[in-house]
């Protein structure tokens, strides 16, 4: 098919910087210098037309948006005609070494775009793969993506909230609820919102000197924004967190206030050991402390931090003080694993912020290409074959009953 324009690409794609064409003289600074070189070798000893295959060498989730909005906007700087054959969709599972993507086109204009493309492509890929498998993990748990202070700067930042919105999408389609916003304004149209989400930091209750005081500073400035209460700076989760839903009565029984747990690994939620955590899980999810664990796992359970166990016992607390509707976001390091194991205990938290999407190994992120095609002649280095469309398994053809 044909490359569709940008304005017809996902939600927030077009738009997005990582999608801007660059001026010739970027992207010959930032491309690596054997293709500048064979771009004008070919240029002098004659074009011709080339089909390029991408894949990745890990199972991931389809995320190639990004890179084709950006091809679509240079080549046509370029006035230069090509084909794009996507061969798997957006969203959709793609095994090792699968091809995802058939670009056809003219040899002289697409030679020298292959780094780029290639940065754009393998990253989002793998991250939208563990967005996926994290929504998947809860699915009845909202997810806020928050990887923004994880990134190398803004580009990459786009390109993992790009790609928590594509796994979010994915996992919706499975029946998740999935990843339903951002921590940023700027990225935020990926998920279809019109701002960042999020209410206050550490600093705002250090700056306040109490977490009643921020929550009452934060309520006075912003009425209308439903209050997300970080209860862990003072070591006081529960305290707290039962303070603040007695200042704030009408906004719990509403279901407008939530507290946020954040505790650091460092030592375990107020009211927390390891006997009473421990305690806690078995009393909610006996089965999941049965099961074998790796030390991860089992500090995910019943160790310091947010753990499995500080989530019930928020839970029982508010509930036992009369807040039923006071909902529970928790953070810190909620990853596929992380997810997993909460699911596992049947942890009651309502939502997640998490960046721990971004791919743990970024060697696995690499993507890769080839030319498989010269003027229509299959031809690619021994070893590669396996990318030819004649290689690719024919789906059966079906009838109709």
């Amino acid at each position: 098919m044909i490359a569709s324009p940008p304005n017809e690409f996902p939600p927030g794609v077009a738009d997005a910087q990582a999608a801007a064409a660059l001026p010739a003289e970027d992207i010959r600074a930032r491309t690596d210098s054997y293709f500048n070189r064979t771009r004008q070798i070919v240029s002098r000893f004659g074009d011709c037309t080339v089909t390029y295959a991408f894949f990745i060498r890990r199972p991931v989730v389809s995320a190639p948006a990004m890179m084709l909005a950006w091809l679509a906007n240079v080549m046509a700087e370029r006035n230069s005609p090509y084909s794009v054959d996507v061969l798997h969709p957006e969203g959709e599972w793609v095994g090792a070494g699968e091809p995802l993507v058939y670009i056809t086109g003219s040899f002289t204009h697409l030679a020298d775009l292959e780094t780029l493309l290639l940065q754009k492509l393998g990253s989002p890929c793998v991250a939208a793969h563990r967005a996926y498998q994290i929504a998947l993990s809860l699915p009845r748990t909202r997810f806020l993506a928050m990887d923004a202070r994880h990134c190398a700067g803004y580009e990459m930042q786009e390109l993992m909230a790009y790609a928590a919105s594509v796994g979010g999408r994915a996992a919706r389609r499975d029946g998740a609820i999935g990843f339903v916003g951002t921590a940023n304004d700027a990225v935020a149209p990926f998920f279809e919102t019109p701002h960042g989400l999020g209410t206050m930091p550490h600093a705002l209750i250090g700056y306040a000197g109490s977490t009643v005081r921020a929550a009452e500073m934060f309520h006075e400035e912003f009425p209308e924004t439903d209050l997300v209460v970080l209860v862990d700076y003072f070591g006081q989760e529960v305290t707290d967190a039962l303070a603040v839903c007695r200042r704030f009565p009408d906004l719990a029984a509403e279901g407008r206030l939530s507290v946020r747990l954040d505790t650091h690994g460092g030592r375990f939620m107020e009211g927390l050991n390891p006997q009473e955590s421990y305690a806690v899980v078995n009393r909610h999810a006996p089965e999941a402390l049965r099961r074998f664990r790796s030390d991860k796992e089992l500090r995910y359970l019943i160790g310091t931090g947010v753990s499995a166990a500080a989530i019930w016992k928020m839970r029982e607390a508010l509930d036992e003080a009369g807040f039923p509707k006071v909902r529970i976001v928790a953070s810190s390091g909620f990853g596929v694993t992380k997810c997993a194991c909460m699911a596992d205990a049947r942890a009651p938290v309502d939502v997640v912020g998490t960046g721990s999407y971004i791919p743990e190994w970024w060697n696995e992120t690499y993507a890769t290409t080839d030319i498989i095609a010269y003027d229509g002649v299959e031809r690619v280095k021994i070893g590669r074959e396996f990318l030819f469309p004649s290689a690719r398994p024919q789906k059966a053809e079906t009838t109709e009953p």
